[in-house]
């Protein structure tokens, strides 16, 4: 996975969280909404000036954007099923 896709899914989360429509994201970040919606679809890479810009908006820090995500996690019954079997 390139950066351009890890800080489209971070992105893409981070908005989710705060129940932000692109929109909103976009005006918080004084960016086109289109320019967003290309960013969260990996169109485009973002400039570090713009990472900032989105990074203020989503009041998080820069490498929250770009930190690749952690592995899915485990469903409850497939930890249940291996700790029952152990």
């Amino acid at each position: 996975m390139d950066l351009k896709e890890v800080m489209a899914i971070n992105m893409r989360r981070l908005r989710h969280e705060q129940d932000l429509t692109q929109e909103e994201l976009a005006a918080r970040a004084d960016l086109s909404m289109r320019y967003v919606g290309s960013i969260e679809r990996a169109r485009v890479s973002a400039s570090v000036s713009v990472l900032g810009r989105l990074a203020e908006a989503l009041s998080v820090d820069a490498c929250e954007l770009i930190k690749p995500p952690r592995k899915a996690r485990h469903s409850r019954s497939a930890s249940a099923g291996s700790s029952a079997s152990s």
